[in-house]
């Protein structure tokens, strides 16, 4: 069974499309769920009109697909709580000069 830090370091590994830092470095990742065969991700975007989500998910599908074990991803979108950056890493923000 994947576990959620195998899946927490793919994330790690995947960037915004725009911004260029990580998924999870920017706090967009709000839960991952492993149920045998399948993996669920609830993550958010920066901002509700956002229109990069398939941007977003489609190399999280990918790159998550490839563990072993792994038949099924889930994406979900949500928007509650909304993000604001109080959910990005010290790492994102000094690397986007908030830090």
């Amino acid at each position: 069974m994947v576990t959620k830090k195998q899946v927490e370091e793919i994330l790690r590994n995947i960037p915004d499309p725009e911004i260029g830092v990580s998924l999870w470095d920017l706090g967009l990742i709000y839960g991952i769920k492993s149920k045998g065969s399948v993996v669920e991700i609830t993550m958010t975007l920066t901002t509700i009109g956002c229109p990069l989500f398939s941007l977003i998910a489609d190399p999280i599908k990918k790159e998550v697909g490839k563990l072993p074990g792994v038949k099924e991803v889930r994406v979900e979108l949500t928007f509650e709580p909304p993000w604001n950056m109080d959910r990005m890493s010290i790492a994102a923000k000094q690397q986007l000069g908030f830090a």
